[in-house]
């Protein structure tokens, strides 16, 4: 198991092999930008609750969620259909900054909300239908840092990497072909952390 928490200097990191494209830039903002978009996203945003459909049964997590976009498209994942929201002016600074910085482009955006450690995601793809093929996935993290891990499909081989305050990820190419990821629960990590995932819908 390959284990990235060591002292990166030479960004932005290609995390994955063997099929895969993960590209980690470490921190795009400052300390002042990563509290005021902190407080903006954890108060401001109108979070929910998320909900799943597993071997037919309604589960609602207790990590809550939001779903943003350039239009009110429709987004299904785990059985559930939820309607995008228009841009607020401080998504788009956000949005805008991922494109800068990785030459991409996005229309839309998965907001997660993590209470504390307890909170986590399984391993998966993001594979949906509505996803754009092959398309970018820009990830930032805002709040606490916390472990986030890879794993093949086939040769199992696991990336391990810490998420740092104000930190972006982008997994793009045929990543979510080859491998999963998932973010872990830790009994560590007492505080929030704040996650958008910017992605580009096909409708």
């Amino acid at each position: 198991m390959l284990n990235l928490f060591e002292d990166i200097t030479d960004y932005p990191l290609n995390l994955l092999s063997n099929g895969g494209t993960a590209h980690y830039y470490g921190k795009v903002f400052s300390k002042e930008k990563c509290n005021f978009y902190y407080d903006y996203l954890f108060n401001q945003i109108p979070w929910e609750n998320d909900e799943a459909i597993i071997f037919g049964k309604l589960i609602v997590t207790k990590r809550k969620v939001a779903w943003f976009g350039e239009k009110p498209f429709e987004y299904t994942y785990s059985k559930r259909t939820k309607y995008a929201k228009i841009w607020t002016p401080e998504l788009l600074e956000l949005k805008q900054k991922c494109e800068e910085v990785t030459g991409e482009t996005y229309n839309s955006c998965l907001l997660n909300l993590y209470h504390d450690g307890s909170e986590g995601m399984s391993y998966h793809s993001d594979a949906e239908k509505d996803l754009k093929k092959h398309g970018a996935i820009a990830s930032l993290t805002f709040g606490a840092e916390r472990k986030f891990v890879f794993k093949h499909k086939t040769t199992k081989e696991k990336v391990e990497i810490l998420l740092e305050n104000g930190s972006l990820l982008v997994m793009k190419g045929t990543t979510q072909d080859h491998w999963l990821h998932r973010l872990p629960p830790t009994t560590k990590v007492k505080t929030p952390r704040v996650n958008l995932t910017f992605r580009t819908i096909e409708q």
